[in-house]
């Protein structure tokens, strides 16, 4: 492997050469030590009442654990970053499984996770080629792993779900892993993710605050026209905001492309947000799972990701390119 690929995989020394990787840790660790302790205050003060804060000191445990699950591996390296994606799409996959049922399919269960070591060695190797042709080759293994079974009755729902499932959780989540190929990958990653679950935040205070009618009231009750608007406007803002200390220390972008990418970020999330309240309407259950108290499920947590992530890879990679100044095939010497 080569100096420059082992020194982005692993290296630290240059972690915090951006001001934005920095400042973003601090903003990030000082939140998980006053956001209980606000709890607490508006708690004595009468502003919450016992249920909501039982509701939100739960939420805080649970980021007390996302946070450093997300900081951490940024900070470290790239390959780090790329090893808990990879196990982080790994068991929303596994969630997706249990909760449509496709993971009574081994067949079908075992291509998608072939499909996924797949995808993830070529995200490693910085192979594109193999990245991009990775989801439909997968595609076509789930199509011949189901037949296998012998089983003609429930073929294109097993088949479907496979591919649903490889779709969202494996090429979705993938195209965050693959930002890592980049020298900057770190102030991207920042932006990127403070942005998407800041979207969420807005969109919840927005909704709550100004929010009367309802978006799609059949797919998530909750969610208001008002809210996914201040959504936008307020994830847009937060991206340009940020982003601009980014322009400041040389990365090749522009104001108007923040604005767009801004925009572009929120809608995505919202969207994926909505797909998988979709997907659990049609299923007929409220949470993907109980594994982050306060939160529900993994997919619950992440679901505004799946789609945002392909969005602003390929936005980002149409205007700047992705890691075209890194090695590529670092580990198969192509």
């Amino acid at each position: 492997m080569d100096p420059v690929s082992r020194a982005r995989l692993f290296g630290v020394s240059d972690v915090f050469d951006w001001p934005i990787t920095l400042w973003g840790t601090v903003v990030v660790a000082a939140l998980l030590v006053f956001s209980p302790l606000l709890v607490l205050l508006l708690s004595r003060a009468g502003k919450i009442d016992a249920d909501l804060r039982k509701e939100l000191m739960l939420r805080c445990g649970s980021w007390a654990v996302i946070a450093p699950a997300l900081l951490v591996p940024v900070l470290l390296g790239a390959a780090w970053w790329i090893g808990m994606m990879f196990v982080l799409s790994a068991l929303c996959l596994r969630e997706f499984g249990r909760i449509t049922g496709v993971f009574r399919e081994p067949m079908v269960m075992g291509a998608a996770y072939l499909g996924l070591l797949a995808l993830y060695f070529a995200i490693l190797d910085n192979w594109y080629t193999m990245f991009a042709a990775v989801t439909p080759i997968t595609a076509v293994l789930i199509l011949a792993a189901a037949i296998l079974s012998d089983r003609p009755s429930g073929y294109v729902q097993r088949v479907a779900l496979g591919i649903l499932g490889f779709a969202l959780f494996g090429t979705g989540l993938g195209h965050l892993a693959f930002f890592a190929n980049d020298a900057q990958y770190r102030p991207m990653l920042f932006i990127i993710i403070a942005a998407v679950q800041g979207n969420d935040v807005f969109a919840y205070l927005c909704g709550k605050t100004m929010g009367k009618r309802r978006l799609c009231p059949n797919t998530s009750p909750n969610k208001t026209v008002a809210g996914a608007v201040g959504a936008v406007v307020c994830t847009t803002t937060l991206v340009v905001c940020l982003g601009h200390f980014v322009v400041a220390d040389g990365m090749q972008v522009w104001r108007l492309h923040l604005l767009a990418a801004g925009v572009l970020l929120s809608i995505a999330g919202q969207m994926g947000d909505l797909v998988l309240s979709s997907v659990k309407r049609d299923i007929g259950i409220k949470d993907t799972g109980t594994i982050l108290p306060g939160h529900g499920g993994l997919l619950d947590r992440f679901d505004s990701l799946l789609l945002a992530s392909p969005v602003i890879f390929y936005f980002v990679a149409y205007f700047r390119g992705i890691g075209l100044d890194q090695p590529a095939r670092v580990l198969t010497g192509g």
